[in-house]
């Protein structure tokens, strides 16, 4: 049986592309996936950047809270 095995592996040649393919496609795939990633939480950093500016611009110079009826102003 052995034999019949190695024979058999001496008269087929190896694939042109030995390197094995399981392993190929997956480092490809994890290489396609963090870049992927990467993008996500680059766009989610600039959404929260642009709400913290839109808040930033909302606020006056002099951001104190404004009077309430019938209560002095703090200071």
């Amino acid at each position: 049986m052995k034999e019949k095995e190695d024979q058999a592996a001496a008269v087929i040649p190896p694939p042109a592309n030995d390197n094995g393919p399981e392993q190929g496609a997956a480092q490809e795939a994890e290489r396609h996936l963090d870049t992927i990633a990467r993008a996500i939480g680059r766009h989610i950093a600039r959404e929260h950047i642009r709400a913290w500016e839109r808040e930033r611009r909302k606020r006056a110079a002099n951001d104190n809270r404004p009077k309430e009826e019938g209560r002095e102003p703090d200071g």
